[in-house]
């Protein structure tokens, strides 16, 4: 099998398997413990947390473990709006987000939330001055993703970062950082951001555990209540399986990022020159449009094409039965029909259509790529022959 639907989730590594084996079999104290199995436990804790906060560029005590990526987002757009909705109502967001940020803005709105949903150019980008003309005094959130998951788009993060500070806004600033992390080299301090979300099975670690960035001196309402864990920020007995496996998921973000990513970087950019030569009337969607190399504002991760005269649902079955795993979309929306990132890019219904999403890992080979090349260039062929003779029909 050929894996290539690394943006909806990962494949656990053998030293994530090995740290929640050991956690569960072990290290299986309560961290709240005084005795010597939960102290052990504890140990393993703050090690996961350290681990964590080095890839983030941050420091342990401003990283706080959640269940997932969208608790981690949710977290922080209503902790922010629970603490400061009476000093503003103005909630800004893009048009792209991922469902997580998305559906909390929108149910901010049902408590009277002003949300702006800013748009996008056809690459899939925030406009710094979109965003600065909707600034108001009153605002007092701003969430923008880092990487979006469908078009593999960079945000312009630090320069949002900075934009804010130079119009003096009060606004919370977070990120939804999921898809950058383990895909680009990363800094809180440098991004400026206040709030970064990130997610365990996004980097070959566990579903079931996220973290939560929160920026030293930025103090936020408990979102759950009890035993007062995480800082009495995030109740609840810790998942120290879960924990210990996004530790070492991060352990290995620390140790290998850059040949990490020089990998993913060669499988994406293989397959890109090889339908690009092989196979006619597609389109490169998001900033990969932009010409046959590796974009500055493209993450190494996703690459998005519409295959036009296709459609995209049909392609992945015939994919699926030679062995590729791929994706029309996101996977938390796969259900809902047509792409709310490419219709904000602005692409029309044919190539909405027949969009594909392939997203790599660092264990993808160019030579992998030469076989989905070739079962994709037979398979478009296919189709578009069978759709040319119902046309004749």
């Amino acid at each position: 099998m050929i894996y290539l639907d690394n943006s909806a989730t990962t494949k656990p590594s053998a030293a994530v398997i090995e740290a929640m084996t050991r956690a569960l079999q072990e290290d299986y104290g309560n961290p709240s413990s005084l005795y010597r199995l939960g102290l052990s436990a504890e140990k393993l804790l703050k090690a996961s947390r350290a681990s964590v906060a080095k890839s983030l560029g941050a420091s342990p005590e401003e990283i706080f473990f959640t269940s997932c990526g969208t608790e981690s987002d949710n977290t922080a757009i209503k902790a922010v709006w629970e603490s400061r909705s009476k000093q503003g109502k103005r909630v800004i967001t893009s048009s792209v987000e991922h469902p997580a940020v998305l559906n909390c803005c929108k149910w901010l709105q049902t408590r009277g939330a002003d949300v702006v949903f800013l748009p996008v150019d056809s690459r899939g980008l925030v406009r710094l001055e979109d965003l600065e003309n909707a600034l108001t005094e009153d605002t007092i959130l701003v969430s923008i993703m880092h990487v979006n998951n469908e078009s593999g788009a960079i945000m312009p993060i630090a320069e949002i970062a900075s934009l804010l500070r130079k119009r003096g806004s009060k606004a919370i600033f977070h990120s939804d950082g999921v898809q950058s992390w383990g895909k680009l080299p990363l800094d809180m301090k440098a991004l400026g951001v206040d709030l970064y979300s990130v997610s365990g099975h996004k980097v070959h670690g566990p579903k079931g555990v996220g973290a939560l960035y929160v920026k030293k001196g930025l103090h936020l309402p408990a979102f759950m209540h009890g035993g007062g864990q995480e800082l009495n920020f995030r109740s609840g007995t810790e998942n120290m399986p879960g924990i210990a496996g996004i530790g070492a998921a991060a352990e290995a973000i620390n140790t290998g990022l850059k040949e990490s990513v020089e990998r993913i970087w060669a499988a994406k950019l293989h397959l890109k020159e090889r339908l690009t030569a092989d196979i006619e009337n597609i389109k490169f969607n998001g900033p990969d449009a932009d010409g046959p190399g590796a974009c500055q504002s493209a993450a190494p991760s996703v690459l998005n094409v519409s295959f036009i005269g296709c459609r995209g649902e049909v392609l992945l079955h015939t994919l699926d039965t030679a062995g590729i795993c791929v994706s029309t979309g996101s996977a938390c929306s796969s259900k809902v029909r047509g792409s709310h990132v490419l219709s904000a890019m602005g692409l029309k219904p044919e190539e909405i259509e027949g969009a594909v999403r392939f997203s790599f890992s660092d264990e993808n080979t160019p030579e992998e790529m030469d076989y989905v090349a070739d079962t994709l260039k037979e398979a478009v062929a296919s189709q578009r022959r069978l759709r040319a003779a119902f046309k004749k029909r």
